[in-house]
């Protein structure tokens, strides 16, 4: 037998659960060809992973790397946890289709990117402003890049919505809502894998219930899914999983719960109804599924903390009101009166010097530091970034997201792009689960965290990140290991896969990966980028 790529003797972990065994695996091609005794088969390379775990390559199924992977394509933060498929377009965000008056979210739009000329064939690396509008326009220049990873991409509400409607506060009409159905049908055509929301955020809060079934409805027919960040994770934590619950029974569309969470200590009781609401629908046949980050800190846009009617209209609207001296002074007392706990929010990226030198600090200490209110320092640093400032909430706890992980129905997601410590996406301060949710879920889940109590076994671990979300987001022939299935897979040691990143240091790459290998690419080895990429933009 002649394969390209033998590795020997590795604890082979085929994603089902099954119990680990030793084995060799041969690829040839982009496919797993043997699993077995291969000492008889000839092989252009051999890797010896005595020792070492031989998992399907995880998938991270909550991702925002749409832009980023054309920008750094070694995907450096992902590829060194493991993982080799991301599930992008979420949170109602995505790249595609950037149509209208959509933009795209202010971090991706402040990078330059390659260039695909669709005439000539050919890839520019000289950067430009973003040339792509529609999905197949995207991929055209995704596979003239070949980034590391595969992608998922999901087509988002909020991107839908400002492409027909703009970024006003207002229903949908009629018109409206049959060219939003439209685009969403030319973009799953083209290759989107269904319909993301972010109802928290703009302008995708602004839609009536009636909008999104109806897209929903739209996404069911091409057998697309729903993937959805709630209305609310908090106050209206219950009411607002009802509603994504009967959405599917009222379409029929397969839902992906994001990030699931109980947000601050008044909602924190709210987990056992939440998550008996969701398993009593799946025992009714609700076909839902849910992820969720292993850290108590959720990240996102600073803006978020502003009052409704300040926001209303997106960022050119925001920094207008900022530059009106009476209404700044109307946000700022109105945050001042919030009752926000202001240590529990730490600055995140900084774009300007006035919010970099904060970054990794609470807003209550950046407050203080300045002699300012915490309205005013919220409302400096957003208007310094152009709204760009990102933030770190922490309002959540240990406790409840072991619950969340010991449901066999939620998977990790990063619920971020990939970052790399140098370069253009080495300036900012992401959230560190950029670089660590996939040792720190699996050390989690294991026991291997020292003071955390095993909440299952290395193989149902290893399923959770490969076989679970394969199966839920409908990934043919990837998550798992056996014969014909893609050769995505994970080499790594247990006892050493861990996170290194942290709030303060966040870019540090995760420890004890030591090969990973995409379509039969070998991509990273030894703690090495090897240039050499295989990723694929997958169909449904």
């Amino acid at each position: 037998m002649q394969i390209d790529i033998l590795l020997k003797g590795g604890t082979v972990i085929d994603g089902t659960g099954a119990a680990a065994r030793v084995a060799d695996v041969g690829i040839q091609r982009d496919r797993i060809t043997a699993i077995g005794d291969l000492a008889a088969a000839k092989a252009d390379r051999c890797i010896d992973a005595t020792g070492m775990v031989v998992a399907p390559g995880f998938i991270d199924a909550h991702a925002h790397s749409d832009a980023y992977l054309l920008l750094e394509p070694d995907a450096p933060s992902k590829l060194a946890q493991g993982i080799t498929t991301e599930i992008n377009g979420q949170c109602g965000g995505s790249a595609v289709p950037r149509l209208g008056r959509a933009r795209l979210s202010s971090d991706w739009a402040s990078h330059l990117y390659p260039h695909f000329d669709a005439a000539t064939q050919t890839l520019s690396p000289t950067p430009t402003a973003p040339a792509w509008t529609t999905v197949a326009s995207y991929r055209s220049l995704f596979d003239a890049v070949r980034p590391a990873l595969n992608t998922v991409q999901f087509i988002g509400h909020n991107t839908l919505r400002a492409g027909v409607m703009g970024y006003e506060p207002r229903p949908a009409t009629l018109d409206d809502l049959q060219a939003m159905c439209r685009n969403l049908e030319q973009a799953l055509d083209e290759g989107g894998w269904g319909l993301s929301t972010g109802l928290l955020y703009q302008p995708g809060k602004y839609a009536e219930p009636e909008e999104i079934t109806t897209l929903a409805r739209t996404a069911a027919t091409r057998g697309g899914m729903y993937a959805t960040h709630m209305r609310s994770e908090g106050k209206y934590l219950v009411e607002s999983v009802e509603d994504v619950l009967e959405l599917s029974r009222r379409t029929g569309i397969r839902v992906q719960i994001s990030h699931l969470k109980t947000a601050g200590p008044a909602n924190w009781h709210k987990i056992e109804t939440t998550l008996e609401r969701i398993n009593t629908a799946r025992d009714d046949g609700v076909p839902v599924h849910s992820d969720r980050y292993p850290y108590t800190a959720s990240g996102t846009d600073l803006d978020v903390v502003l009052p409704d009617w300040a926001s209303a209209g997106g960022r050119d609207a925001i920094l207008a009101n900022l530059r009106d001296p009476a209404i700044r002074v109307r946000i700022e007392d109105e945050l001042n009166d919030s009752g926000h706990d202001w240590t529990s929010v730490m600055i995140g990226g900084g774009w300007s010097e006035t919010v970099r030198v904060f970054s990794g600090r609470t807003l209550a200490e950046a407050a203080d530091m300045l002699g300012l209110t915490p309205g005013e320092t919220v409302c400096r640093f957003i208007e310094a970034d152009e709204t760009r400032t990102g933030a770190f909430f922490f309002g959540m706890c240990l406790e409840n997201l072991r619950r969340i992980y010991a449901q066999p129905w939620v998977m990790p997601g990063s619920d971020a792009s990939l970052r790399a410590p140098w370069g253009p996406l080495g300036q900012d301060h992401p959230h560190p689960r950029a670089y660590g949710t996939m040792p720190r879920f699996l050390r989690l889940m294991t026991g291997l965290e020292p003071g955390f109590a095993a909440l299952c076994g290395l193989e149902e671990a290893v399923r959770r990140m490969t076989t679970l979300p394969a199966q839920a987001f409908g990934l043919r022939d990837r998550g798992v290991l056996r014969v014909g299935a893609y050769a995505d897979i994970a080499v790594f040691d247990p006892q050493l896969f861990a996170d290194t990143a942290t709030y303060a240091q966040p870019h540090q790459f995760a420890h004890g990966v030591c090969h990973v290998i995409v379509n039969g690419v070998l991509s990273f080895s030894e703690g090495r980028f090897t240039g050499v990429r295989g990723g694929r933009f997958l169909e449904r």
